[in-house]
């Protein structure tokens, strides 16, 4: 599976026993978890590693809204890919579309707006770098 296509990001992820719940289905917020998966790994192949991140700038992502739409169910042993997409990069802030998919089956629809801060919480303005090596990545 290749991690870019046409700005597109592929993350693929097995389903174990420990992401299903009582029904053996993928229990909801494990998907937050493969969607953070994703997007460390997306950031990873653009050149902007969190820790890095942090050290040198001394700033990091957090998610500031989500939401998901559950379509379908995933199972034990399912091998899904979490499509990852740029919608849209402000000054302080990057808007995602994520999706969780079995084959061609969209399973999960998310969005999520993640904002730039200070390690103390406060809100910064994305470092220009960061903001090319984006845009460069999103949009060609």
């Amino acid at each position: 599976m290749k991690p870019m296509t046409d700005g597109v990001h592929v993350f693929p992820v097995r389903v174990y026993y420990e992401d299903t719940d009582a029904a053996g289905i993928v229990y909801y917020a494990n998907y937050l978890k493969y969607a953070e998966r994703a997007r460390t790994e997306m950031l990873r192949e653009y050149g902007i590693e969190s820790g890095a991140m942090m050290l040198k700038d001394g700033l990091a992502f957090a998610v500031r809204h989500c939401s998901m739409d559950f379509r379908k169910p995933a199972k034990l042993d399912d091998e899904l890919c979490v499509e990852t997409r740029i919608k849209a990069i402000n000054g302080a802030s990057v808007v995602a579309d994520q999706r969780v998919k079995l084959g061609k089956v969209e399973l999960v629809k998310m969005e999520l707006k993640l904002a730039c801060m200070k390690l103390d919480g406060r809100p910064s303005r994305l470092p220009g770098d960061i903001r090319s090596r984006l845009e460069n990545k999103a949009h060609g």
